[in-house]
């Protein structure tokens, strides 16, 4: 069954000036030559969805030369809204050209939210709509105190509060719901309380993924320091944590089921040490898998080809010898 891809790519992002008097928010980079817009284009690609709409409108035109009409193999489609008329209205526009179900996402949230799961879960449940969901973070440190004594100080943590987490799937028996005429023009207003009232909304949560909706500079300032030495992979992400002359060592993230590419070190010797989730690591050539739980430690000697397969969400502090690029793929599970 197919799925549909939409946006909500037309926001004026004032709480981003200057650098939007030019430049729309989903242009915006978070890393050298890497948009906000990529990213999710790429989640999306990587989820198996191969056709995205754009709900444009602010500097749409900027939008339209940066992504062309193809973008990472995924076939992109537009839609303009000529003047302010609120997501209900862009999103009603675009479900009128849609006949399967479609995974909507805000166009200025940066997450590792998992679509492709995303998909998987809402298609089984029996609702019309799957929100996801993220845990909040404090906006300020959390004092504890015993007895009038501070006994401790976190800075900023995740609450036990949800928010929306700005992706959605929809079905296409919720469609209806959004021709409706409402006193309001957004649909976290009108149809997103119609139906929680109607019990036709489930929710998608991940706990410890990255996300973070680019409202203002402190929002896009962390996005790229989250960014400065990461790099997004089909599977999830690497991440580099220490690289001097003695050692390297790198965070991976892979997302539940997805993997790795085959591949091999010529020089690199590493040590895997599982942090949290559930894979495994396939060699092949010698027909051996081993498990990979929180607290597994595994070593890769060179020339052992092999690749990691995440059963749950998996992140893997790698320990190496200093060979950051000593890497030689031998099969590839996703077109890069």
């Amino acid at each position: 069954m197919e799925v549909t891809g939409i946006i909500f790519a037309g926001g004026y992002g004032k709480r981003l000036l200057p650098l939007t008097n030019e430049t729309p928010k989903p242009l915006l980079e978070i890393k050298e030559g890497y948009t906000i817009l990529d990213k999710q284009i790429l989640d999306f690609k990587y989820a198996g969805i191969g056709e995205v709409f754009l709900l444009v409108s602010y500097l749409e035109e900027k939008i339209r030369e940066r992504v062309g009409k193809e973008r990472f193999g995924v076939k992109i489609k537009y839609l303009t809204e000529e003047k302010p008329m609120g997501t209900l209205w862009a999103l009603n526009n675009a479900l009128q050209d849609i006949d399967n179900d479609v995974v909507v996402r805000n166009g200025d949230v940066v997450t590792d939210i998992n679509i492709k799961n995303l998909v998987d879960v809402a298609r089984k449940n029996d609702r019309i709509m799957t929100i996801a969901i993220t845990r909040m973070q404090s906006p300020y440190g959390i004092i504890e105190f015993n007895d009038r004594i501070i006994t401790s100080f976190r800075e900023k943590p995740p609450l036990d509060l949800f928010i929306n987490a700005g992706i959605y799937y929809i079905k296409t028996e919720a469609f209806p719901y959004f021709s409706k005429e409402y006193d309001h023009k957004e649909i976290e207003k009108t149809v997103f309380p119609e139906l929680v009232e109607e019990r036709k909304v489930g929710s998608y949560f991940e706990d410890g993924v990255f996300w973070r909706s680019v409202d203002g500079m402190k929002d896009l300032e962390a996005v790229r320091r989250e960014y400065e030495n990461r790099m997004d992979k089909p599977w999830g992400y690497e991440k580099i944590i220490v690289n001097n002359e003695k050692y390297l060592v790198k965070e991976l993230y892979l997302k539940k089921g997805f993997r790795t590419s085959l591949h091999y070190h010529r020089y690199k010797d590493e040590s895997m040490h599982v942090l949290e989730g559930e894979g495994y690591i396939e060699f092949p050539n010698e027909d051996k898998k081993l498990s990979a739980t929180a607290g597994s430690i595994i070593h890769i000697e060179p020339g052992k080809v092999h690749s990691i397969i995440a059963k749950k969400n998996l992140r893997i502090f790698e320990y190496s010898t200093p060979h950051p690029q000593d890497t030689v793929r031998v099969k590839d599970f996703y077109e890069r």
